[in-house]
């Protein structure tokens, strides 16, 4: 049986936000870790990224001088990635990638991993919407990668989908959702399929919300305000849009699009796609859907109260509709799609209980009104929702 625990050695490759996030969890949780990455500038704001949080830490009084400077010892930075610098991961038995979301790139470090690691290392990838099978099939023992997709701040966000290939040992993933479990996190078991568990379920967020824009139903602000103020969640979607990246948001919706073989419930924006190729990419360029630049004034949402209300239930509506369908294509658990959804982008509430508090019958009469109205794939209704409505059974059922 696979065991990695406190004395495993934790191998990052890329030192970017999410890997340098890992690297410090990993090493407060007493890991050695090797922290790798192909830039220089990269690697020197990890670890002024990591000093800080320790000095942060200190200052809170969550860790002593003396274990705040014990977790900034357990980290060793490796500026660059040919195969001779990429050597000194031989010593790891747990390795993570968290590199540009890109396949070509992620298949090329994996059989570069292999070179250098040991047989029993265990090879793990933080894609959030790529095919694991795909890294795996790169690899000559495709048993040992598994998918391991933290969210951003992995420092802050509890919520880890621990994704098996059709490849990956049973032990492999048993051992790092174990390993994972012992840094504090929630772990869930998603299958490979495009999005996992959150990325899929979550994707009517953003793209009903950008389907509602361009009809010109509400602007940015007031769709942001409907779903803030009426359903309670605690960014809109163009605010999160923003802090996300619109850049890094299109990309995912456009990978699980080209997953799901183009399927319309999926089909990505060409507002965001003009937003992507305009630069405005939101907060990390000072302007998105907002204008971050300093002097610029928030637009004001119109605040009726029947308008907000229209908005909130199609975008309900489409998201409950994800939830089941992802049950009833067996992407996770029913208790599993629950728990991402609150703990990996803090909901808040299940969409299956949120469902089950709306009405069953009353979201599919929400989704068959818009599919007679528009005639698109989009607003096709889950088998598994008409199947609980004939029956008169709670999607929690």
């Amino acid at each position: 049986m696979l065991v990695l625990n406190s004395n495993t050695i934790v191998g990052v490759i890329g030192a970017g936000a999410m890997g340098a996030g890992i690297a410090q969890i990993a090493a407060q949780h007493g890991h050695n870790v090797v922290l790798a990455d192909a830039m220089s500038a990269v690697v020197a704001r990890a670890r002024d990224a990591h000093t800080k949080a320790m000095a942060r830490e200190v200052e809170k009084m969550r860790l002593t001088r003396d274990a705040a400077d014990a977790v900034l010892a357990r980290i060793s930075y490796i500026d660059g990635s040919s195969a001779a610098e990429l050597s000194v991961l031989s010593t790891c038995d747990f390795v993570i990638e968290a590199i540009i979301e890109n396949l070509a790139a992620k298949q090329t470090l994996f059989r570069a991993l292999e070179a250098v690691v040991s047989g029993s290392a265990v090879i793990a990838s933080n894609t959030s919407s790529l095919s694991i099978a795909a890294l795996a099939g790169a690899c000559a023992r495709p048993e040992r990668v598994v998918g391991v997709h933290f969210f951003n701040p992995a420092t802050i966000m509890p919520l880890v989908e621990i994704i098996p290939a059709l490849s990956t040992s049973p032990n492999v993933a048993a051992a790092a959702r174990a390993l994972v479990d012992g840094w504090g996190k929630t772990t869930v078991m998603a299958t490979d399929t495009p999005g996992f568990i959150v990325n899929r379920v979550a994707r009517p967020y953003y793209s009903e919300s950008l389907r509602l824009l361009e009809e010109g139903v509400a602007d940015v602000a007031t769709i942001d305000w409907a779903m803030r103020e009426i359903g309670k969640f605690r960014m809109g979607p163009f605010e999160l849009m923003d802090l996300i990246g619109n850049d890094v948001n299109f990309a995912v919706t456009s990978s699980v699009f080209d997953g799901m073989f183009f399927d319309g419930r999926y089909r990505p924006s060409n507002t965001q796609r003009r937003m992507v190729e305009a630069g405005l990419l939101g907060r990390k360029t000072n302007r998105g859907y907002y204008d971050y630049r300093p002097g610029a004034a928030p637009p004001a949402p119109n605040t009726d109260a029947v308008l907000g209300q229209t908005i909130f239930n199609r975008v309900m509506a489409m998201l409950v509709n994800s939830a089941v369908d992802a049950v009833h294509q067996r992407v996770a658990s029913a208790a599993d799609i629950e728990l991402s959804i609150t703990k990996g982008v803090n909901y808040p509430k299940g969409l299956l209980a949120w469902g089950d508090e709306v009405g069953p019958p009353v979201v599919l009469n929400r989704l068959d009104a818009l599919h007679a109205e528009y005639l698109e794939e989009r607003y096709r209704a889950s088998p598994m929702l008409r199947d609980h409505v004939r029956a008169g059974k709670p999607l929690l059922s």
